[in-house]
């Protein structure tokens, strides 16, 4: 055993790092004969990505441009999605957007180098699993990978709803019976993460990985403060209440107290 661990590459943007292995990557079963659709196209580092997933036991398909990314994933299986946002043809933002009106529901980690808030609401807005910015280590591109087919990818329904409130990821779009609700890609995100996770009670730290990022290190309170302006929106001016604080624990979403 060697007394020292080989430094792990970080890729990004133009770069053909070589990619060794883990050495039990080989013999993972959780990444045996995983189908991987791999959307980029930098040349050099989809080549890099394609040669250290296949050596870690994935097989791997890439398309360099989102005409045909859309294409391969909306026509082929996947297991798992690495799509790139800034893409020929089609962006990443509209390949996934086209997927999930689809009903294509492999999971989807977003490989790109814009890490704004804005562009990460954006893709978990339209249904991303996952973000990772761009350099990035691939053990850490390898984690992620695996973290989210342990997760899998269930049906998701076209619309979601909570009695009279309903929610088109597609469209992303909200109403309350008739009445149309206008939200910020963040409020929006928030709520459809509540909607997907209906009557379970979730926590703040849940909330912060799944609608901010997992990697989110500011204050837990600004969870707080969008619970405020979401229901400001869907329930104060039709005196309904949808979101449930519980003590202790989080928040709970629910049809409103009124039963409609």
């Amino acid at each position: 055993m060697p007394a020292t661990n080989p430094t792990l590459p970080t890729l990004g943007a133009g770069d053909d790092t070589r990619v060794v292995p883990s050495p039990e990557g080989r013999h993972d079963k959780e990444s045996t004969a995983v189908r991987v659709l791999v959307v980029e196209d930098e040349a050099r580092l989809a080549k890099t990505l394609k040669v250290g997933l296949a050596a870690e036991g994935f097989v791997v398909v890439t398309a360099d441009n989102g005409t045909d990314g859309l294409w391969l994933a909306t026509e082929d299986q996947f297991d798992v999605v690495v799509l790139d946002i800034m893409l020929p043809g089609l962006s990443g933002y509209e390949v996934l957007r086209r997927m999930r009106a689809a009903s294509v529901w492999t999971p989807v980690l977003m490989l790109t180098a814009k890490d704004g808030d804005y562009e990460q609401a954006d893709a978990f807005d339209l249904g991303a699993d996952d973000y990772l910015t761009k350099p990035f280590s691939f053990i850490v591109l390898t984690a992620r990978l695996r973290a989210l087919l342990r997760r899998g990818a269930p049906e998701r329904p076209a619309i979601l709803a909570a009695g009279d409130l309903s929610l088109d990821p597609a469209r992303r779009s909200v109403h309350r019976g008739e009445v149309p609700i206008t939200l910020t890609p963040r409020e929006f995100g928030l709520l459809e993460y509540l909607m997907r996770n209906k009557d379970i009670a979730v926590t703040k730290t849940q909330i912060l990985q799944h609608v901010w990022d997992a990697h989110y290190a500011g204050p837990d309170n600004v969870v707080e403060v969008y619970m405020g302006y979401l229901r400001r929106k869907i329930d104060t001016p039709f005196g309904t209440t949808t979101i449930e604080t519980v003590r202790g624990v989080g928040y709970r979403l629910g049809s409103d107290s009124n039963g409609r």
